[in-house]
């Protein structure tokens, strides 16, 4: 399944070029089976031949990644959870993911919408709980543009550097990804944990 989107990747970019790469990076929010960790570094590959720059492919797959984000966030703040739950087979998302996905959110809304930009499987659940929680849309839109360009740029670099052999990007950034979540979210509570308690104890 792999090869023959990874073939409908390539001729979308060959064909359309920076707004090829704009589709794909959309689509790839909405449905999850095109995989960014695919398109990006076959974008990235095309950067390395000349066809396309890498200040076009990152403001391409940038804007991509904000359109396709959009969508999900505007899909769950307009319909609801009923929405959201009807099309759940659609958007390969279900009802105990949602309701894991909510609590995460109300607790470290911002690393949730940044660092799930960057991993694999929950770049469309993440656009979810903003919406049905209702967190402002710049805010939104600002965090998803940040984890977007940082995971964008890795993936493009890592093509671009890797030439023909592209498509072994693919295999290692998943589980990287992963590890670094595991690893950030932890320091990242004790240092908020930190914070409250220095703003808690009384002055000396």
């Amino acid at each position: 399944m792999s090869a023959s989107i990874g073939d409908l990747a390539g001729d979308l970019l060959e064909e359309l070029g920076y707004a090829g790469l704009v589709v794909l990076m959309a689509v790839e929010h909405v449905f999850p089976p095109i995989p960014s960790e695919l398109v990006l570094p076959l974008a990235g590959f095309e950067v390395g031949r000349g066809n396309l720059s890498l200040l076009g492919a990152l403001a391409a797959s940038t804007a991509g990644s904000l359109i396709g984000a959009t969508f999900l966030y505007l899909l769950a703040r307009k319909g609801g959870r009923p929405l959201v739950l009807r099309l759940r087979r659609v958007l390969r998302v279900g009802e105990e993911d949602l309701d894991r996905a909510e609590q995460h959110f109300r607790h470290h809304s911002a690393w949730m919408v940044v660092l799930g930009r960057m991993v694999p499987g929950l770049r469309s659940l993440v656009s979810l709980p903003p919406g049905l929680l209702r967190m402002p849309f710049w805010r939104y839109l600002a965090l998803t543009f940040a984890g977007s360009l940082v995971w964008n740029t890795a993936l493009i670099v890592a093509g671009r550097q890797l030439g023909r052999r592209w498509s072994e990007v693919g295999g290692v950034v998943g589980p990287v990804a992963q590890w670094v979540v595991v690893a950030i979210v932890p320091l990242t509570l004790a240092a908020l944990v930190v914070r409250s308690q220095r703003r808690a104890a009384p002055a000396a």
